[in-house]
């Protein structure tokens, strides 16, 4: 593993006893932790969205840090005893505004819908309820009369949204119905050009004038090429709105510096949300880059729309983040670019469709409809065979979000375990060699299912031992054994 040094007996020490406590405890809990690890060691991780933290950021997770109660933000706590989680929030803030170049950094959600709804209602505090404030001559909302308040709460439920098309690779925390945030806000959608399936910046721009948002949110989930933010930012400032970048899938690549100038999103956005777990390599968490405008209205996150925060999640996001500013990092992030442009090409040598025809980023976008599969179907298949990926739609899917046409496969996770762009390659030919066998089941009325499969007998396992083959050269947590 790629960010784990020699293999430490007191690393293989520590989780083992850890289990033992457990064990002593709910032993099924210790047994279920031990499979995990065994099954993520065994199968080839393509899912974009994951990845293997160090042993140092799990392990700052397990401790008494989670005991405490810290509502409130650095030195302005609801409750007494805050001394030592203030150090550890202070410690994670200080390393992603040196990471990332922000102005200003909240480290306290717990997860990425909880960034992104920090994020809304920082913007939604600025630009509505502060002037709404000052119109009524208060100084919060508790000083408004019950008049103005309501007038203010039927702003606040007024505003609108643009951003990408679920379809096109957006992420349903950007305004669908779904999610809370489609209804806070009403929203509208870009989608990518039908022929090339990239952002159309001009089809951008002539939304974003006749809808007339006060967020336009770039950021994507499962769009393989790259965004450039100057244009996006030139865009939103045209219609008087406040661009918002969701970079939670590409954060290690900004981290990284992969992505820089116009393709790093922090020094155009006035708010840049993310996760700390995809490819920043962190603990399963979310976090708030802005610039010093909004740092006010993002600290009041807690109790604004968080609960009180996880200090031990916090403490291991500063470990994850002290491992990002590490000059081996910035290698680790063009390895996976590396890798996925070498699973991409591997891929449409062996007659796969993709998104766009490749990839620019860490993650590409299988249309298996070429196979004669739905998603569903196709990811079903893969698991069978070790590969662990998710379907995903494709722009203008007509199977919909639950069937969906694709998959999504990225590079973070395997690109930890050090596999190379040959072994990426190889990756490519599992992939092909399991949906090319692969047929549509039936459904019972005898129609075509879009659920059930057929993958002929023995490519299972025979596609099973190769990946287990290929695995065995880049063992996972090399140092914990936990027999």
């Amino acid at each position: 593993m790629t960010h784990e040094p020699a293999a430490d007996p007191t690393v293989s020490t520590a989780f083992r006893s850890g289990l033992d406590v457990v064990r002593s405890v709910e032993p099924r809990i210790a047994d279920a932790i031990g499979a995990e690890i065994e099954d993520q060691r065994a199968s080839l991780k393509l899912i974009a969205s994951e990845n293997y933290a160090s042993p140092a950021v799990l392990l700052a997770m397990g401790n008494w840090l989670s005991d405490k109660y810290a509502e409130g933000t650095v030195g302005r706590r609801f409750y007494a005893g805050c001394r030592n989680v203030d150090t550890v929030e202070s410690i994670a803030a200080e390393h992603a505004r040196e990471l990332f170049g922000a102005q200003h950094a909240y480290v306290q959600p717990h997860s990425g819908i909880d960034a992104n709804l920090v994020a809304f209602w920082a913007v939604l505090a600025q630009r509505v309820e502060s002037p709404a404030l000052e119109r009524a001559g208060a100084r919060q909302v508790n000083d408004l009369s019950e008049e103005d308040w309501a007038t203010l709460r039927r702003e606040l439920g007024n505003q609108r949204m643009l951003g990408m098309s679920l379809d096109a690779g957006g992420h349903l925390t950007h305004g669908f119905r779904p999610n809370i945030s489609g209804k806070m806000f009403e929203q509208r959608s870009y989608g990518t050009d039908p022929e090339t399936g990239l952002v159309d910046y001009d089809a951008v721009r002539a939304a974003a004038r006749e809808f007339r948002p006060l967020i336009l949110i770039a950021g994507y989930s499962a769009y393989p090429r790259l965004i450039n933010f100057r244009i996006m930012r030139e865009i939103a400032d045209e219609v008087g709105a406040t661009l918002m970048v969701d970079m939670a899938h590409f954060a290690g690549l900004v981290a990284g510096k992969v992505l820089t100038g116009d393709l790093d999103p922090v020094p155009h956005a006035q708010i840049v949300t993310t996760t700390t777990h995809k490819s920043l390599r962190g603990p399963r968490g979310g976090m708030v880059l802005c610039d010093d405008s909004l740092a006010d209205q993002v600290d009041r996150g807690c109790p604004m729309v968080l609960g009180g925060p996880l200090p031990h999640v916090m403490a291991a996001k500063a470990v994850a983040l002290a491992e990002a500013r590490q000059p081996a990092f910035q290698g680790y992030a063009q390895r996976v670019v590396d890798n996925a442009r070498a699973l991409a090409e591997g891929l449409l040598r062996r007659g796969a469709r993709l998104v766009t025809g490749g990839t620019d980023n860490h993650l590409a976008l299988i249309d298996v409809s070429g196979y004669g599969l739905t998603g569903r179907q196709a990811e079903g298949a893969l698991l069978d065979a070790g590969i662990v990926t998710n379907r995903n739609a494709v722009p203008r899917d007509p199977n919909g979000a639950w069937y969906t046409s694709g998959i999504r496969v990225g590079t973070p996770a395997l690109t930890t375990r050090g596999l190379d762009t040959a072994g990426m390659d190889e990756v490519a030919e599992l992939i092909d060699t399991v949906l090319s066998r692969t047929t549509p089941g039936t459904a019972k009325n005898g129609k075509a299912s879009k659920a059930t499969y057929r993958l002929e007998e023995g490519v299972a396992d025979q596609v099973s031992k190769r990946a287990a083959d290929l695995l065995a050269k880049h063992p996972l947590y090399p140092g914990i054994d936990l027999s």
